[in-house]
């Protein structure tokens, strides 16, 4: 290929050869191409040749010259791979005289070269390369390489480039860029001045504060505008300057001060970055003379800018470019190593061409600090291990403190040693560098030196104060989350609903919180990233990257509020709220507790949202919250331990550490707690008053790292296991973020098995040293999968190894130690191995103060020796993987959260605590108090819950009082309900006591459980005297009470004492020996009520009558604050409920007569002439009524002559009638209270009444109820309350009406009945359905409110609950409203025959619970299970019902398919490691088990130590067989048992049910045909256990878990029935049929024949004798009452004795009495008989002419 012709100004010279290389010069690919030569030159990079232009040289040339001068051009940045060969060629195109020869390069710093043998034509290509590069047109730097040096060729290249760099500097300075920066000034210029016109103008306060907020803003961006635009020109002329060659005074300060030959690459280079740093606008930049100028003035400096205003990258740069403080190395301290790097790098690049390479370095660690470098970064620890060698720093010039607001330990150890050596040094200066310090203090502590402060480019940011939803420390639902969460979720909801776009920052403070925030923060159109220090880069890096049309929300930590910047954050949201770690030299505990950040925290977030607009920032606390926060963050200092700090000190040879100048002195007790771990490490001593260092102690100062990992090398190495103690120290520093567990609980589930292949008995060192030794096998291309593969943090691990090479380094140039590479301990190797003993005693020599003892309880956990407190092992510990506690252990430390949690425990043997020196503790005395353990077993499990109580309520009393009694607070008491088992925890010494105290508590319990019953109404009466049965153990009748006797009483308290204050066990205890009596029923009110100023407690049933009424003759019992009250219950018995949706009615009646008298109250006195002369001609019920004045007031009338029966109502009506005047108030004096029937008579009596109007049969109690209210000594009235079958409205409503004005039996003929014409009833629905059905239910009343006659009213109970009151004047129309609203708030129960009882247990599952979520989500319904009756309703929208439950029933269905079977991993008889040797042989996921039973799911739960399996019972023996054969590998494990059998049908037991009294296990199935069977025979009772020889009864419990509500009340049934049949006669049911009522048979006296008495059955209201078991026979004896049954005459024929007026038919034998009237008689068979002589005739006329014939009677004659 030709080069294109170019115009050729220049005359080509060819005065040489090119000889053609040899054959091993040619790079690969290119032999053919010819090459030039040049001294000490190598050009072996590929290339491409481009043939010139000429003839080639003749073969046998041998001519070899070496051109005069190369031009090269290179490449401007770090990409060296491959180049734009177009764009050199399009530029040669252009040179004004062609290379003789030239080569173009495909990689490598130099791109092309051009060849030339005449100067003039090498120089005016060099100098048009020049100018199209500062033209902007080529991306090469030219640079020019002479061969042949002739001076006035470089005088004349010199001056050539100063005029064209000239032009160009001069350009620039008034050029584009110069004049955009000045149009923007004029533009915010512009928007001043309209602000200000606006401000002129009248308006509102807050308006007028926002414009004058946004003209403070622009006003200070035009002065940073001006400063900026000033300081470019300032430069530019700097470098002008230089190159025209004006001679500067060196004691002049100039930002560029440029000093000996001209280096025009160097001069592009300033200039490049002078118009980058105008452009860029970085703040500092506007200050970088007046910055300059004061650090040159003054010795030390506080430099305040905040974040982003460009201080750790800019300053070093301005001080090498001024030489201001220069003359040495200048280092800039960074807290963090990677900080550190990631700055030198960017000043490297910002530096490139203005700096002699190597000028700007990273030295992050001692070993490699080396100050032969102008710029150094380094961190605070690396310069202090310096200064430990070099006091004087004399190879420094200036010190550069960045990041001093985060005042870590290193950073105010650095600074006092740095004051203190300012003294010394004169030369030196330091500048402190902050974004929030405060900056008084530090200029206060530095002599008072000057304090800068750079304004920053921060947009205004709004303010927003918002009150917190819920008090910061209080808990969610979830339980484990702060609320202060919730509220950041919510408000971040509502800003993008409602603000503009832009992304959303939002503050919490660890990594538990920001992940649950981004998996509840789920709305459209948004991506929620988390940001905290566990991610990796990559995961780091997802919130720099955009995601078109969504916003992004960032949940992070305080990451975020220093370390990164976030560009496009317009929105702040700040809770106010950061996590803070502080070690308590008291306890010697590192506390890792929330509380509130400070002012400059908080500022500082709020800065994020005006980065690079306006933004907002939402703080979660008020404006005094925000002021009642401390300035600044307390110090590193005063936070941690000391021991380096102390170290480092004493090194310096300062004895008294307390002397020491320290900025914010730490506390005395931190700095002893310090020196005593450090005397206990063996670092120091203590000799002639002082503390001096130990050899070791030297050694540790050297090392500079924390003292207990200094000390676990140094011991390792004197065991030759150097290379363990060396990776021991980097794990145990970096050991919270090895493992790595993020993500949602199925991820971290994930994590938490591959952890369990790593872990090692010993601990959780053991474990991460395993790790590291695991991932060191690793290929190093392979680490960072392997580490993703297992959930490890490769982040940490290469920290852990950079840590381990840092050390090594130190270890060699320091201490003269090399470390050797090899292992000797394994992580397969014994726990009992010599080497894992030996690094047992060496981590217990580190960490001596740290000693914990297992106190023998699991929920105590360890007891730490230094303070006596127990402390549990954290979660993630590794000895919680194996199924066993070390009795001792030493921790790394003690952090403390919700609550407290040893963390990096590790196992130590109780032997080498007897070694320590100097002993810490009596480890004696220590080991004697840990506690014993002895198990109960044999427990039923409602036993155990009982005993236990509602939420362990009886169990923590019971706990309570035992450990008051016995004086020890660490007695513990766990029951399992699940093994049936009570374990009890005590010393040696009290173990005795404490079992006595346990077991007499069990026994009572049941007692209980043996005497419980179920009190049965024998029949659904509707009032109080309905007989009731004690059905109880073994399906028997425990005791019948026919009498109407109570057994059932209220207690209530009265006084301070509240309801739950009382002790349920004690009180019944109490009441069982005070009344001499069992107790069978207790029930506790859930939502205690007050009656008469006192709280119901509970409803107690006796076993006998006769303990129910000593009980309540007692009246009250005193106790502790108050007294008990008992009084006897109306609700007894089980079936107190009403079956049906009963309307109420109300009625009453007077107690007090009324006097005839009333008094009337007129609205005014003027009334009174007219009112009277109204009433004067009124009559009331017929009566005309007298009417005067009132003496006793002045606005009121007298009536006398009134009925003494009326009512004020009926008064009300009838005066309102007969007057147009306003009546106020009507006044019935009335008499002394009169004595009532009893209650019970009453309800009888009323009952009697409105059952005549019921349907007739023996049902009719069931169709309404009454309750008549006990009265107050006071009332007027009795009143009563009705409760009707909704259904039977017409009924209701004419009972009402004919009972309106009756009297009672056994009342007075005034107490006349008033009936309310108004019917009641309520519905009502717990909080969780009311949510679900809130629209439909208030949608339904709006419709139903429309109609005539009914009314609603919707409110809230006390417990929660919602009800609908509904007030009707009819029973049909109250029976119309109600039915919807059942239909609605009562749900709808799902029925179908699939759905067993093991179907329905599922419900209460984690899994049924998730479908039950998961259908409610999606259907909008609500389930509630019953777990008495075993059924579920579901509730919502009526047309979603019938979805959800079809959906329901067929996931419960598949979900008992396939439902989880756990199995068990830990055991008594299982080893404790074995669930490391399932995951040994199977791996983390179990994919060993998965193939080997294929279709298969497992799930290996790490916390719980399971195995969970899905499918089918015959899946889960296969699986637990496979487990098994790994316990037999074990010799110290058991064989299992067999399964047991069923008593009944001697088969395995399916779906077992163990009975409460003897815990025999049957099939439930088995004991439901028992029950069956008892049903149908009415036999079998007792029901014993059918187990051998076992003669315990089946309890009332087990029945009750057995059978459903319908099928107990059956067995009830069958067992009155066997109980009537086996009484010997003592009992007869009713005589009606198929009547359920009972009666006592009447005995009889001596033997005699008494007489019965009568029984009234309240079922069927039959009358029956109770001796004879016949009608009630009243006067009549029973013997008489059966003659008269046998012969129905005798009774007729008793009456007719000595009767004339009584005669018989002689036709039909029917009696006849003759009252009066002539002698002729008919019979009732229609024959006419003559009453003188009984002839029969066959008519009347017969008969009359028989009379007057033979009796001589006239015809018509009536004869008397």
């Amino acid at each position: 290929m030709l080069l294109p012709q170019a115009s050729k100004k220049c005359v080509r010279v060819y005065k040489a050869a090119i000889l053609p290389m040899r054959s091993d010069q040619f790079a690969p690919g290119y032999r053919n191409r010819a090459s030039y030569m040049a001294n000490n030159w190598s050009f072996d990079q590929y290339h491409h040749h481009r043939r010139r232009d000429r003839d080639s040289p003749p073969p046998s040339s041998t001519i070899r010259r070496r051109p005069n001068f190369v031009i090269e051009l290179c490449s401007q940045n770090n990409d060296h791979n491959t180049y734009n060969r177009h764009e050199i060629v399009t530029l040669m195109g252009k040179f004004t005289c062609d290379p003789d020869d030239f080569f173009i390069y495909e990689k490598g710093v130099v791109a092309g070269r051009f060849f030339y043998q005449q100067w003039p034509n090498a120089l005016e290509t060099i100098v048009y390369l020049w100018e199209v590069l500062l033209n902007g047109g080529l991306s090469f730097m030219p640079r020019l390489r002479q061969n042949l040096i002739v001076p006035s060729d470089t005088e004349e290249y010199n001056s050539r480039l100063r005029v064209l760099f000239s032009e160009r500097i001069k350009r620039l300075i008034e050029g584009e860029l110069v004049k955009r920066w000045e149009k923007k000034l004029d533009q915010v210029s512009n928007e001043i001045a309209k602000i200000d016109g606006l401000l002129r103008k009248p308006k509102k306060y807050v308006i007028h504060m926002e414009l004058s907020k946004k003209k403070e803003g622009f006003v200070r961006e035009k002065l940073l505008i001006g400063k900026r635009i000033g300081e470019f020109k300032s430069g530019m002329e700097c470098i002008l300057d230089y190159v025209n060659g004006k001679v500067i005074d060196s004691s002049d300060v100039k930002v560029l001060k440029l000093k000996g030959n001209i280096v025009w690459s160097k001069i592009h280079w300033l200039i490049k970055r002078e118009c980058r740093r105008l452009d860029d606008g970085l703040p500092i930049y506007a200050d970088r003379k007046e910055i300059i100028w004061q650090i040159h003035c003054q010795q030390a400096m506080v430099l305040v800018g905040e974040t982003g205003s460009g201080k750790s990258t800019q300053l070093v740069q301005f001080l090498t470019d001024s030489e201001v403080a220069a003359n040495k190395s200048i280092v800039c301290t960074q807290p963090r190593k990677l900080a550190a790097m990631s700055l030198a790098t960017r000043v490297q690049e910002e530096t490139r061409g203005c700096l002699e390479d190597n000028s700007v370095i990273c030295s992050p660690t001692y070993s490699s600090l080396q100050f032969d470098s102008r710029v150094i970064y380094t961190t605070d620890h690396c310069l202090l291990q310096h200064y430990m060698n070099d006091k004087n720093f004399s190879s420094i010039s200036c010190i550069i403190v960045d990041e001093a607001h985060e005042r870590s330990l290193n950073t105010d150890l650095l600074l006092a040693l740095i004051k203190d050596l300012l003294h010394r040094r004169a030369d030196l200066r330091l500048i402190i560098m902050s974004a929030t310090a405060d900056s008084d203090q530090l200029s206060k502590y530095f002599f008072g030196c000057g304090t800068f402060h750079v304004v920053g480019r921060t947009f205004p940011v709004d303010i927003k104060y918002i009150h917190s939803y819920s008090h910061s420390h209080s808990h969610s639902d979830s339980g484990f989350i702060p609320n202060y969460v919730s509220d950041v979720v919510r408000t971040v909801g509502e800003i993008h609903q409602n603000e503009l776009p832009g992304t959303i920052l939002a503050f919490l403070t660890s990594q538990m919180e920001v992940e649950w925030a981004c998996e509840q923060f789920k709305l459209m159109s948004t991506v929620a990233l988390p940001l905290h220090g566990k991610l990796s880069h990559d995961e780091q890096h997802r919130v720099y990257l955009d995601y078109p049309d969504k916003r992004k929300v960032i949940f992070s930590t305080n990451l975020a509020e220093t370390s990164l910047t976030i560009p496009g954050v317009k929105y702040v949201v700040d809770s106010g709220m950061v996590k803070e770690s502080r070690y308590e030299p008291t306890t010697g505990t590192n506390v890792l507790r929330v509380s509130r950040v400070s002012q400059s925290s908080a500022n500082q977030r709020a800065g994020r949202a005006g980065r690079t607009e306006p933004g907002k920032c939402y703080r979660l606390y008020s404006e005094a919250d925000f002021k009642s926060m401390p300035f600044h963050q307390e110090p590193e200092i005063r936070q941690v331990n000391l021991g380096i700090a102390v170290l480092r000190i004493l090194a310096l040879g300062i004895h008294d550490v307390n002397t020491f100048d320290f900025i914010d002195a730490p506390s005395d007790s931190a700095i002893e707690s310090a020196i005593k771990n450090l005397v206990q490490l063996g670092a120091i001593v203590f000799e002639n008053g002082v503390h001096k260092l130990t050899k070791d102690g030297r050694m540790l100062v050297k090392l500079g790292i924390e003292p207990r990992l200094g000390k676990m090398i140094l011991k390792c190495f004197e065991h030759q296991l150097g290379r363990e103690g060396v990776v021991l120290a980097a794990v145990m520093a970096n050991s919270s973020s090895i493992f790595c567990r993020v993500g949602r609980e199925e991820d971290k589930q994930k994590s938490d098995c591959y952890k369990v292949q790593f872990c090692h008995p010993g601990g959780d060192l053991f474990t991460l040293l395993s790790v590291y030794r695991n991932w060191e096998r690793i290929p190093r291309e392979k680490r960072n999968q392997w580490c993703w593969d297992n959930s490890i943090n490769a982040k940490s691990m290469r920290r852990c190894h950079e840590a381990v090479i840092e050390i090594e380094n130190c270890l060699q140039n320091e201490l003269n130690i090399i470390i050797p590479t090899y292992w000797h301990w394994t992580p397969e190797s014994n726990s009992d191995s010599e080497y894992d003993n030996i690094l047992r005693d060496v981590i217990l020599s580190a960490l001596a103060e740290n000693i914990a003892m297992y106190s023998g309880n699991d929920n105590l956990g360890y007891q730490v020796a230094s303070t006596g407190t127990h402390v549990h092992l954290h979660p993630s510990c590794s000895l919680l993987i194996f199924n066993e506690r070390p009795d001792w252990v030493v921790f790394g430390e003690i952090i403390a959260m919700s609550n407290q949690y040893l963390v990096c425990v590790s196992a130590v043997n109780f032997e080498s605590l007897r070694t320590l020196s100097p002993p810490e503790f009596n480890i004696s005395q220590i080991d004697r108090r840990k506690l014993q353990s002895k198990v109960l077993t044999g427990f039923g499990s409602m036993l155990l819950k009982r005993f236990c109580g509602k939420a362990n309520s009886n169990l923590k009393h019971l706990l309570s009082q035992i450990r008051d009694v016995v004086k020890d607070d660490r007695i513990g008491l766990e029951v399992s309900v699940d093994r049936n088992e009570v374990h009890i925890f005590a010393s040696t010494e009290h173990m005795d006591r404490v079992f006595e105290f346990i077991n007499a508590a069990l026994e009572r319990e049941m007692k209980w459980l043996e005497n419980e019953c179920i009190e049965k109404l024998l029949f659904s009466g509707r009032h109080t005297s309905s007989p009731v049965g004690l059905f109880g153990a073994g399906g028997e009748i425990k005791h019948l009470e026919l009498d109407k006797k109570c057994l059932t009483v209220d207690v209530l308290v009265s006084g301070s004492s509240s309801s739950s204050d009382i002790e349920e066990k004690e009180l019944l205890s109490l009441l069982e020996i005070r009344f001499s009596g069992e107790i069978c029923s207790v029930h506790r009110f859930p939502f205690p009520g007050l009656t008469d100023k006192m709280e119901k407690w509970g409803r107690i049933t006796f076993l006998t009558p006769e303990a129910a009424e000593n009980a309540i003759k007692s009246s009250t019992i005193d106790i502790p604050g108050g007294l008990l009250t008992i009084v006897p219950s109306r609700h007894g018995g089980e079936n107190k409920f009403l079956t049906f949706p009963a309307v109420k009615a109300k009625i009453s009646w007077p107690r007090r007569r009324n006097r005839g008298i009333a008094f009337v109250k007129c609205e005014s006195p003027d009334d009174i002439p007219a009112i009277i002369q109204d009433f004067s001609m009124a009559f009331i019920r017929g009566r005309s009524i007298r009417c005067k004045p009132s003496m006793k007031s002045n606005d009121s009338v007298m009536l006398v002559g009134l009925d003494n029966d009326i009512f004020e109502a009926e008064l009300f009506d009838e005066l309102r009638s007969a007057t147009n005047r306003n009546i106020v108030d009507i006044y019935l004096p009335r008499g002394v209270i009169i004595q009532d029937p009893s209650i019970v008579a009453l309800e009888e009596a009323l009952l009697r009444e409105i059952r005549a109007f019921m349907p007739v049969g023996n049902n009719r109690n069931e169709c309404v109820g009454v309750h008549i209210f006990e009265p107050e000594l006071a009332d007027y009235f009795m009143k009563a309350e009705i409760s009707f079958d909704g259904s039977l409205h017409l009924e209701a409503a004419k009972a009402l009406e004919q009972i309106d004005g009756k009297v009672l039996s056994g009342c007075q003929p005034w107490q006349k009945m008033k009936s309310q014409q108004l019917f009641h009833s309520t519905v009502s629905c717990s909080a969780s359905v009311y949510m679900v059905i809130k629209d439909q239910l208030h949608s339904l009343l709006k419709n139903l409110e429309l109609r005539n006659g009914a009314k609603f009213l919707f409110d809230k109970n006390d417990n929660g609950s919602y009800r609908v009151k509904i007030s009707a004047k009819a029973t049909r129309i109250m029976a119309e409203s109600r039915r919807p609203l059942e239909e609605l708030m009562n749900g709808k129960t799902v029925s179908d025959p699939r759905l067993t009882t093991p179907i329905l247990q599922l419900v209460l599952s984690r899994e049924g619970f998730a479908i039950q979520k998961s259908i409610q989500r999606e259907t909008g319904t609500y389930f509630l299970f019953d777990r008495h009756n075993q059924s579920i309703r579901i509730f919502g929208p009526l047309t979603n019902i019938d979805r959800a439950q079809n959906r329901f029933v067929n996931a419960l269905v598949t979900l008992h398919e396939t439902k989880q079977l756990d199995i068990h991993l830990r055991g008594p008889d299982f080893p404790p490691d074995l669930m490391k040797k399932v995951v040994g042989k199977f791996g983390p996921d179990l994919h060993g088990l998965k193939e080997k039973f294929p279709g298969s799911d497992f799930t290996l739960n790490t916390r719980h130590h399971t195995i969970s399996v899905r499918g089918n019972k015959e899946l889960k023996q296969n699986v637990e067989e496979t487990i098994h054969h790994l316990v037999k590998t074990s010799p110290d494990t058991e064989s299992q048992s067999q399964a047991a059998s069923c008593p009944i049908c001697l088969c395995d037991v399916e779906d077992g049910f163990r009975l409460e009294k003897c815990g025999h296990e049957f099939c439930r199935m088995c004991l439901m045909e028992q029950c069956e069977s008892a049903i149908k025979s009415h036999s079998g009772f007792p029901m014993i256990c059918a187990h051998e020889n076992c003669p315990a009864m089946i309890l009332i419990v087990d029945l009750r878990s057995l059978l459903a509500a319908e099928k107990l009340e059956e067995l009830f049934r069958a067992s009155l029935s066997s109980f009537v049949g086996s009484s010997g006669g003592k009992y007869k049911y009713c005589p009606s049929p198929d009547c359920p009522s009972v009666y006592r048979v009447a005995e009889k006296e001596g033997g005699g024949g008494g007489d019965g008495q009568p029984f009234v059955c309240g079922a069927c209201s039959v009358e029956t004798c109770t001796r004879c078991h016949l009608e009630y026979h009243p006067f009549l004896s029973c013997d008489k009452y059966l003659e008269f049954k046998r012969d129905p005459d005798m009774s007729l024929k008793e009456w007719m004795r000595g009767k004339e007026d009584v005669r018989v038919c002689p036709s039909c034998g029917f009696a006849i009495e003759k009252v009066e009237g002539c002698n002729h008689m008919e019979c009732r068979c229609g024959r006419h008989i003559c009453w003188v002589c009984l002839e029969v005739f066959n008519n009347s006329g017969e008969c009359y002419r028989h009379l007057s014939a033979v009796h001589h009677a006239n015809e018509g004659l009536v004869i008397i």
